[in-house]
């Protein structure tokens, strides 16, 4: 049976190619992929090397935690979330939520301080930006802001296993940060804005042959193109071939 959303998905996608708004990034290696979370906003990981044990940052949770969830559910390990944004932290006080699951109202950057976050202009949305919004300039305001780095050492961590990001924009100066302080996660999930205004598909370009010079191979690229999954090369399994 023909599947008339996925054609039409690709159909946009192609679309924005010809334009120059995004670029087919090829996977640099084959993994068997799990998935957790819900339909359309779900990340698909390595699964086999995730255990209770493993330390795993979930940055930008936003109001919907099905992923971090489904982790939990699946391995029983914790995790370590962090949403600075107001209307997050409020909707995740009225969650049942598992023992397991701990929410840090800190934002990521590449630096420790203060940013000023710019709200969705759509009131029902909930993602906010340290990217400038025209729009929603008047109603920006500062949260708490920290490197991967310091984040870490609060925590007393000296490795992650898996670093997700949800950062709206912000990713791009993130990874030139891990790659300047040496900081290199076994897993990254990163989902990429080049559709932000201002942004462009040259910096997503960028950031993964960054990745890439840091020691990660692509092992899997969403359907958008926008949430690309990397892993350490030196974390492969023997029997894994490149390319």
């Amino acid at each position: 049976m023909i599947d008339f959303k996925e054609l039409f998905a690709k159909f946009l996608r192609l679309r924005k190619v010809i334009k120059g708004l995004d670029s087919y990034i090829k996977p640099d290696v084959t993994l068997p992929i799990a998935s957790f979370g819900n339909s359309g906003t779900s990340w698909s990981l390595y699964a086999d090397i995730l255990d209770e044990k493993s330390i795993v940052y979930s940055f930008g949770v936003g109001d919907d935690i099905s992923f971090d969830l489904g982790l939990i559910n699946r391995f029983d390990l914790q995790i370590f979330a962090f949403d600075p944004t107001p209307k997050s932290i409020d909707w995740i006080s009225t969650q049942k939520l598992p023992k397991q699951f701990v929410i840090h109202p800190i934002g990521l950057a590449n630096y420790d301080g203060k940013a000023k976050f710019h709200p969705p202009k759509n009131p029902n949305h909930i993602s906010a930006t340290m990217l400038d919004r025209s729009e929603t300039r008047d109603q920006a305001y500062k949260v708490e802001v920290k490197t991967i780095k310091s984040i870490m050492q609060q925590l007393g961590h000296r490795y992650v296993d898996l670093l997700k990001m949800d950062i709206e924009g912000m990713e791009y100066e993130v990874i030139v940060d891990m790659k300047e302080k040496n900081i290199l996660p076994t897993q990254v999930l990163i989902e990429f804005h080049h559709r932000f205004k201002g942004v462009g598909i040259d910096k997503t370009i960028k950031a993964v042959e960054n990745m890439r010079e840091m020691g990660y191979l692509v092992f899997h690229i969403s359907q958008t193109g926008e949430e690309i999954a990397f892993i350490r090369k030196d974390k492969l399994p023997q029997n894994v071939k490149q390319g």
